[in-house]
């Protein structure tokens, strides 16, 4: 007898997937990042973007130390500052070990300078392997000093870009467009004062975006679609500015308690970089989910090869052993038929 087989029905969430578009695109990202590993790449990414601003530091240290060597007035402005603030032994003790710092600028200049190279070639290849991951590219195998040239361009193309990011961002706030005004001879309104905050705003989502969208289309180590990832950094940019005005929220009430101004920048920036990592990844994985996934789009790849190996099997008959019971099943069966004939005569 046929049973009828009833099929399942489908769950809420495939029959909303099904209604809208933009939830399924959602789900069909959210499930390419799981299936990437798009957690485990963004802790890595937070590692090493906390390890990389070390050397960042050093070089930035060894700048001010040059700027100041060159600068003695604002050197002795310093020191009246630090002697004013601290007294007894202590302030001393600070304007010595400025100045020793200050002397040793130029070692402590360089090693930073090859700590970071060092450390940005690493975050730069690692930010590369995790975008590439989320795209489903596969390594292709290139050489070494390959791979590591093609980090340092795509380092340094990053660290432009995100010096062009800063500097526009700089521009938006309202220090420099008042200082703007003021150059071109505008006297100041109180309209201004929204529109400038306005405009900032509006500033700082254009150059993350520029950001975002060099990161998703550029650093991928195969091309892909630049419309694509321009939506998809756009959508970026969006989230991390919503991100950035909590993230202000969070520093103006922790930094209140002496805890929260000493653990509070540290863990601030741990997070930060945490959870751009997370907009990044996600934002490329929702790039290359644009379209429902084509089974024939997936790359199989080929079979092992084949080995071919004859055998040679040599027939070399029956045994002496197989050949004695073939005899004796022989004989017993002829005494057997010579017996039956005979009781029918």
């Amino acid at each position: 007898m046929n049973e009828a087989v009833e099929q399942a029905e489908p769950g809420l969430l495939d029959r909303l997937r099904a209604r809208h578009a933009w939830l399924d695109h959602v789900v069909r990202a959210y499930q390419r990042f799981n299936e990437q590993n798009g957690g485990f790449f963004a802790g890595g990414l937070t590692y090493y973007t906390i390890f990389a601003l070390f050397p960042l530091l050093m070089v930035g240290f060894a700048s001010v130390g040059y700027l100041l060597s060159r600068r003695p007035g604002w050197l002795k402005a310093i020191d009246d500052k630090i002697t004013a603030s601290v007294s007894g032994p202590m302030a001393k003790q600070l304007v010595e070990l400025m100045n020793s710092a200050i002397e040793a600028r130029t070692s402590i200049g360089i090693i930073g300078l090859a700590t970071a190279i060092w450390a940005g070639l690493g975050w730069i290849s690692h930010l590369r392997a995790a975008i590439s991951a989320m795209w489903a590219q596969t390594p292709n195998g290139e050489g070494y000093v390959r791979t590591k040239l093609s980090d340092l361009l795509a380092m340094l193309g990053t660290f432009a870009v995100t010096m062009l990011s800063l500097a526009l961002s700089a521009l938006g706030h309202t220090g420099p467009m008042r200082t703007v005004l003021r150059w071109l001879h505008i006297p100041e309104f109180s309209i201004f004062d929204p529109m400038f905050r306005v405009a900032s705003i509006l500033v700082s989502l254009l150059v993350t975006w520029l950001l975002f969208t060099w990161m998703i289309a550029r650093l991928p180590r195969e091309k892909v679609r630049l419309v694509t990832s321009m939506r998809a950094g756009l959508l970026a940019a969006v989230a991390f500015e919503l991100f950035k005005q909590v993230a202000s929220i969070y520093l103006r009430v922790v930094l209140r308690s002496p805890a929260g101004a000493t653990f509070g920048p540290v863990l601030g920036l741990m997070v930060f970089a945490n959870v751009t990592a997370y907009l990044v990844l996600f934002a490329t994985a929702w790039a290359a989910t644009t379209r429902p996934e084509d089974p024939r789009d997936k790359q199989i790849e080929p079979p092992p090869p084949a080995v071919i190996s004859p055998r040679i099997l040599v027939d070399e008959g029956l045994s002496a052993r197989q050949t004695a019971v073939a005899l004796a099943a022989g004989a017993v069966g002829a005494l057997t038929l010579s017996r039956f004939a005979r009781r029918r005569d």
